[in-house]
């Protein structure tokens, strides 16, 4: 059986990180150290290595990011790991999106989760997780 789970987050610390690279492209490439803050039916926080080529003056971009979140889903408390990522582009919003938790990263009670995900943006900059997973003991 597959739970569907959502979840309120916010970015709390945003860090830049040094970026060398050998290669100049178009669109500016950027590495940060994220910790974000989880509400709802997920619960805690996370340590995100956010990765991007984006380009501030028309919003368009892509970035790739692997967090390591500790705290509960649904009640179920552990750490595992999230993989995301995503295109933005002003015309078109999100597009070519993943969000996948890692297999074999949970532990504790989120130990053999699998599943994927969404990130919602509501227009008034609310950001949003939604998770369906199964696993051990999860009725899956």
């Amino acid at each position: 059986m597959t739970h569907r789970t959502q979840a309120t987050f916010e970015v709390v610390d945003w860090q830049d990180q040094p970026v060398e690279s050998t290669v100049t492209t178009g669109t500016p490439i950027g590495l940060a150290l994220m910790r974000k803050e989880f509400h709802g039916d997920i619960e805690g926080w996370s340590q995100t290595h956010f990765l991007a080529a984006y380009d501030p003056t028309t919003n368009t971009g892509t970035y790739l990011a692997i967090e390591s979140f500790t705290g509960s889903v649904d009640g179920r408390a552990g750490t595992l790991a999230i993989a995301h990522s995503a295109t933005t582009r002003p015309e078109r919003g999100r597009e070519h999106e993943l969000v996948v938790i890692v297999p074999g990263s949970g532990t504790g009670d989120l130990a053999g989760l699998t599943g994927t995900g969404a990130v919602v943006i509501d227009d008034d900059g609310t950001h949003h997780l939604h998770l369906e997973y199964a696993g051990p003991d999860s009725g899956s």
